[in-house]
């Protein structure tokens, strides 16, 4: 499995993001896809996942200004932010988890968020 992540870049606290995640090489429907970040210095934190039933999962500091959101058709999960914070600044990783069998846990190559003050 191969994921492609894009949509990083620099802009102004207050301001919008939106990620995408692209899930290849897959040959099982049944898997999540999420979102976790990691800023310099810190370990590496859940942001938000999705399921493919559409069941979603938020870290409690991005609720009501981070959405998450699957298009099963292409394998995709976006992440739509809002209301940026400096605090948000981060490398944002995309992984894939299957937790049934085969276990199945990828991560793709992270894209780079930075929210100026």
């Amino acid at each position: 499995v191969q994921l492609q992540a894009s949509g990083g870049g620099l802009v102004q606290a207050g301001g919008s993001l939106r990620l995408s995640c692209a899930a290849s090489g897959s040959s099982f429907s049944n898997y999540i896809l999420g979102w976790y970040r990691q800023a310099p210095g810190t370990e590496r934190e859940l942001v938000a996942t999705v399921s493919s039933g559409g069941t979603t999962n938020y870290a409690d500091f991005v609720k009501g200004r981070f959405t998450i959101s699957r298009d099963n058709r292409l394998n995709t999960a976006y992440l739509q932010m809002n209301s940026l914070k400096p605090e948000d600044t981060a490398v944002y990783y995309c992984r894939y988890l299957r937790r049934v069998t085969p276990v199945l846990d990828y991560w793709g190559q992270g894209t780079l968020v930075t929210v100026s003050s």
